[in-house]
């Protein structure tokens, strides 16, 4: 059932029973200023009808057919009291009919509409429970919204903090890789300096050894 749909017709039901009761009200009124504003205010109200019952149908029509076809039927009837409403306003401007006639279509008038409004009601009965189960509907739908709401605050302060902590674990692997690198300069250096002192020694061992041999060679040679 669409919502849209019987917010238009409570408001058609509402509207449809207030007229029945204006012109039967009015029906018997003596020709005067108070029966012309009363036709004034039933004629913009029929109106208002003809515009519920537009917007009921446009609703109805543009729903699935199983809705649709529910609905257009209902709107049918509402279309057939409409047509009834029409005919009560006709008969009130016309002004041919006598009191009699007056007091007789009063009398029908007033069982059609027991009738019309028992109809009503319970239609409006009907329109205001479906209006609170959709209510009920909302406000589970709205608490539903809001657990998942939190839910999703909840999960994004965790996923916060596993960011703060990923970032201070990057920083402190950024501390050990300046310190891997610095302690790779320090050996390399160290290195650079054992290996230019191996060369010295050697250097020196080998001037050392050149020069022993220089002496035993001069001393060999002088005996």
């Amino acid at each position: 059932m669409s919502d849209v749909f019987e917010g238009y017709e409570r408001q058609y039901c509402e509207l449809s029973a207030n007229l029945s009761r204006k012109c039967n009200s009015t029906f018997i009124l003596p020709d005067g200023e108070e029966k012309k504003e009363k036709i004034s205010l039933i004629k913009s109200g029929l109106d208002d009808c003809d515009v519920l019952i537009r917007k009921m149908d446009l609703e109805a029509r543009s729903l699935q057919p199983s809705v649709k076809a529910m609905l257009l039927a209902k709107l049918r009837e509402y279309k057939s009291d409409l047509n009834k409403l029409k005919r009560e306003f006709k008969r009130i401007t016309s002004g041919n009919a006598d009191q009699a006639s007056r007091e007789e279509l009063l009398e029908a008038g007033m069982a059609d509409v027991h009738a019309v409004s028992a109809d009503q009601r319970e239609r409006l009965s009907m329109s205001v429970e479906r209006l609170n189960q959709s209510g009920d509907r909302i406000k589970e739908s709205r608490r539903t919204m809001l657990e998942t709401e939190e839910l999703g605050v909840s999960i994004l302060e965790d996923l916060h903090q596993q960011r703060q902590t990923l970032l201070h674990a990057h920083t402190k692997l950024h501390g050990v890789d300046d310190a891997i690198d610095k302690s790779k300069k320090v050996l390399t250096s160290m290195s650079k300096r054992i290996t230019r002192n191996k060369w010295i020694v050697g250097s020196v061992i080998a001037a050392l050894m050149i020069v022993i041999i220089f002496i035993i060679s001069f001393k060999i040679s002088h005996h």
